[in-house]
């Protein structure tokens, strides 16, 4: 395959980690990044080292909600002598969209519609290119269909819930799934340690408060950081989350694996810990063609953190989207329709 040119929306910790981590993969240039305050473009490739290094630093939040990194006097990607302030930094990513293959949406979405509107932009300006993202709820997968039918006119491939989980687990459930002619029931359990804690995961660990008991998404919106930091000293730290609306349930029923209501998803978030509280598995449990009940298995290594396990793969599906793409393939695409590149 060709160099691929991307994209990353969001430069907090996934935004971050996978710029960092695509120094580390064969066939992709990160030519642009932004964030709120600022945008940086560079077709021949950007300095990865000096925008992370520019932009490393305390996290602040604007009303409680948004989280943006600082740098001296200068918010966020602006602090980079590759970029520039900017109040329309998306705008700004889809006028620089035609030197662009991809673009990675690494933007909370508290709010369900925010990455199908943000992908009406692109669709809009009649961007032809793949659009990835790492979403988690899962209503929103309904909303990207809804848009099917502008992403063909476009040219867009959209590759939806392409972390860990969804992503990563989903694909793997749907291999462990090919055992079975039936399938009972499909369980994710997740375990995540922040190596570098809540300071610099902060619109991830307000998504994931969303789904514990008593909170939804508006309440983990409006919650001011202090609230959120009370929530983690109130569970020690440590958040279980079980039955979340989670998207890869409808993932996996879109690609014809099982119905929705047999998946589950839980797990337990660590935000003082590098240390994975619980290991991170699949279990699918079915009836194979002979008539026996069984289980398959799957398990990814204490050892991989969430970096690895959300970025790795948020990168390969990027790559397998930008070939889906290449080929005339639009639309709407789960991570159990495709494999990731490596």
């Amino acid at each position: 395959m060709h160099e691929i040119k991307f994209a990353v929306l969001g430069t907090g910790g996934i935004g971050r980690r996978t710029l960092e981590y695509a120094t580390a993969k064969d066939g992709l240039t990160p030519v642009a990044a932004c964030d709120r305050h600022g945008v940086a473009v560079d077709h021949g490739g950007l300095d990865v080292n000096e925008l992370l290094a520019a932009t490393e630093g305390n996290i602040a939040s604007d009303g409680g909600v948004t989280a943006v990194k600082q740098s001296g006097e200068t918010s966020g990607v602006a602090a980079s002598s590759q970029a520039e302030p900017t109040e329309t930094p998306i705008a700004d990513i889809i006028a620089e969209s035609d030197g662009i293959d991809a673009v990675l949406i690494a933007l909370p979405n508290l709010e369900h519609d925010f990455i199908p509107r943000v992908a009406d932009r692109f669709a809009e300006a009649e961007y032809d290119g793949v659009l990835v993202d790492v979403l988690k709820r899962s209503r929103v997968i309904d909303m990207l269909d809804d848009r099917i039918d502008s992403f063909n006119d476009a040219g867009i491939t959209f590759v939806c819930g392409a972390g860990a989980t969804p992503g990563l687990l989903t694909g793997a459930a749907a291999l462990a799934a090919q055992s079975f002619v039936d399938i009972e029931s499909v369980e994710i359990w997740w375990g995540v340690g922040l190596k570098s804690g809540y300071e610099d995961n902060r619109g991830t660990v307000r998504e994931d408060i969303a789904h514990l008991d008593g909170y939804d998404t508006e309440t983990a919106r409006s919650m001011s950081d202090a609230e959120i930091e009370q929530v983690i000293d109130e569970h020690d730290g440590r958040l279980e989350f079980t039955d979340m609306e989670h998207a890869d349930d409808v993932l996996l029923e879109r690609a014809g694996i099982c119905d929705a209501e047999d998946v589950t998803v839980g797990g337990i978030l660590d935000a003082r810990s590098d240390e994975k509280p619980t290991t991170t598995t699949v279990r699918v449990t079915g009836t194979t063609f002979d008539g026996e009940r069984g289980t398959n298995t799957f398990q990814l290594d204490d050892n991989t953190s969430m970096e690895a396990n959300v970025n790795g793969p948020a990168l390969g599906y990027l790559q397998a989207g930008v070939r889906r793409n290449r080929n005339g393939e639009y639309g709407v695409f789960g991570p159990a329709e495709l494999m990731p590149g490596f």
